[in-house]
């Protein structure tokens, strides 16, 4: 894994409260998991920064690697990986998000 590659994934992770490597662009995702996860944040007006994964193949498979997770999207809340589309709809339903969306807005 090139360390450059790294260096802007921690980058992306570390200066943005929400962080989605998805593929696509959250006004033109190229997914299905991608668009949901999206939509998740859209409905919650939470503002995030996304990387798009399918202009970038060294990111997507570096993202991959520094999560240890295999599947896109990906989403960073406050530095932390939170997991994928299913998770973020999963804590969307049970209020888990939005509590953490608000600490970490807060901070």
């Amino acid at each position: 894994m090139a360390d450059d590659v790294v260096q802007r994934i921690e980058s992306a992770v570390n200066n943005n409260k929400v962080m989605i490597f998805m593929k696509g662009t959250a006004s033109f995702p190229q997914c299905g998991f991608s668009a949901a996860t999206v939509q998740v944040f859209e409905e919650l007006g939470v503002p995030f920064q996304t990387a798009d994964v399918l202009s970038d193949p060294e990111l997507r498979e570096a993202i991959k690697r520094y999560s240890n997770w295999p599947t896109i999207p990906q989403v960073f809340i406050g530095g932390k990986f939170i997991g994928g589309c299913d998770i973020v709809r999963e804590m969307y339903e049970n209020g888990e998000l939005q509590n953490l969306l608000k600490s970490v807005m807060n901070e």
